[in-house]
């Protein structure tokens, strides 16, 4: 760990760019690459909307701001994997794809340069069949906005050694992110497979007409979301009573939704061409400028949470 200065971040879309701001920020000599000169001029406004929401916070000044920016190479030269220390990989979430990638790095890279993916749930150890040294591979999936949100999760593959898993902790712990391992990789691992279960379930009330989507979502965050954001599900049980959940549990666990896909998302939202804040039409109305009024919004209220329950992540 205390050989790693450098790190390498491939991929400069939303993850990609406010990784590198992260690493830049934490003294990390950051290169991001990306395969055009647009991706990178996409990033760089980016980064700049970013930076100017942390500015604004207080979280940063500008000439803090000013120096993390231009301390990151930006570069569209694939050289830059053969002296890497530490590479990231944020591109597609196609296994196809991030295979192609990793049988060109397997070459490319030095042998005792840790990699890792930051894919959403996708089988690492299949990734990792492309490597010529798969002990020294791991997944790092951060949580969108990373430059927000603490949390990261670590997914150890069938061949990666304990030793990557404690560097990559390592890593983590020097750019002030919380790092969890997920000892045994599942699809989904564990933020996503917790997120769609709720996603599920709300789709399936708002699909019955038993509440408004309004109304969910209100639930989730001024109930769930407020207790989840201090303590977790199980703390949750054992302090309300393991018997009385478990009571609960028997009537109300076969009466959930059991569908393998949600109606609400594939016949009806994507469906008629709504894709969210991308195309201004998805479960709310984002036309005439309401996008960036979410997003910003969004990025407002997580820094309020980050500064009042998180300050030694900042």
């Amino acid at each position: 760990m205390n050989d790693i200065n450098s790190v390498v971040i491939y991929g400069p879309g939303v993850m990609g760019a406010s990784m590198a701001q992260i690493f830049a920020q934490y003294g990390y000599n950051t290169t991001l690459l990306g395969r055009s000169d647009k991706s990178i001029e996409k990033a760089v406004n980016l980064m700049d909307i970013n930076q100017d929401s942390l500015v604004k916070a207080g979280h940063l000044t500008k000439e803090e701001s000013e120096r993390i920016k231009k301390s990151i190479n930006f570069t569209t030269d694939y050289s830059c994997f053969n002296n890497a220390q530490y590479i990231i990989e944020t591109i597609i979430e196609d296994m196809e794809i991030k295979k192609d990638f990793y049988r060109y790095i397997s070459f490319a890279a030095p042998k005792d340069c840790i990699i890792v993916t930051n894919t959403s749930g996708l089988s690492v150890s299949e990734m990792a069949k492309e490597l010529k040294y798969p002990e020294r591979f791991a997944g790092m999936h951060w949580i969108n906005p990373p430059h927000l949100v603490p949390l990261i999760e670590i997914i150890k593959g069938e061949n990666t050694s304990n030793e990557t898993i404690k560097t990559v902790k390592e890593v983590c712990r020097s750019i002030h992110k919380k790092a969890v391992v997920v000892k045994k990789e599942c699809a989904g691992f564990i933020f996503n497979r917790l997120q769609y279960a709720i996603l599920r379930e709300a789709a399936y009330i708002a699909q019955n007409g038993w509440a408004d989507i309004e109304d969910i979502d209100e639930v989730v965050r001024f109930g769930l979301g407020m207790r989840y954001a201090c303590i977790g599900p199980f703390r949750v049980a054992d302090i309300g009573g393991l018997d009385t959940f478990e009571k609960i549990s028997r009537y109300l666990v076969p009466e959930l939704s059991k569908e393998e896909n949600i109606p609400l998302l594939t016949e009806t939202v994507c469906g008629k061409g709504g894709y969210g804040v991308k195309n201004g039409l998805g479960f709310y109305d984002y036309s005439n400028g309401k996008d960036k009024e979410a997003i910003a919004e969004r990025d407002k209220r997580f820094l309020e949470i980050l500064d009042k329950f998180y300050k030694e992540y900042l």
